[in-house]
């Protein structure tokens, strides 16, 4: 099943090294299984990092045994909606690519705000 962006077009890949997503497809795809609702592209900075890492989700330290290189800053990762709204409250969001968000984010997060942070719009 194919699924859209913010703009209602089809999702854009999010990253494929490393690769990222609910499933691990390169694209922040969702469904029911999703408790994390991991559909917002990010470009990963060391200041999410930091902020991630100290709200007990480490994304930094490699995970083999989950098939997980540990992120880096510059990598481009599907964050969970409300881990990114959590590092927007505190001042730690990183930017967005909304091209290759899900549009199920607009139904948590308000448009306007995820503009303030988008990459790839002009």
């Amino acid at each position: 099943m194919q699924q859209f962006n913010v703009f209602d077009e089809p999702l854009n890949e999010c990253c494929s090294d490393p690769l990222t997503g609910f499933f691990r497809d390169g694209f922040c795809n969702t469904n029911e299984h999703d408790h994390g609702l991991h559909i917002v592209c990010c470009l990963i900075d060391n200041n999410f990092l930091d902020f991630s890492s100290s709200m007990g989700n480490d994304l930094s330290t490699p995970r083999p045994e989950f098939n997980f290189p540990g992120l880096k800053e510059g990598d481009s990762w599907c964050v969970c909606a409300m881990r990114w709204q959590e590092a927007y409250d505190n001042n730690c969001a990183p930017k967005i690519f909304l091209k290759r968000t899900n549009k199920k984010v607009t139904k948590l997060i308000n448009m306007s705000i995820l503009k303030q942070f988008a990459i790839d719009i002009d």
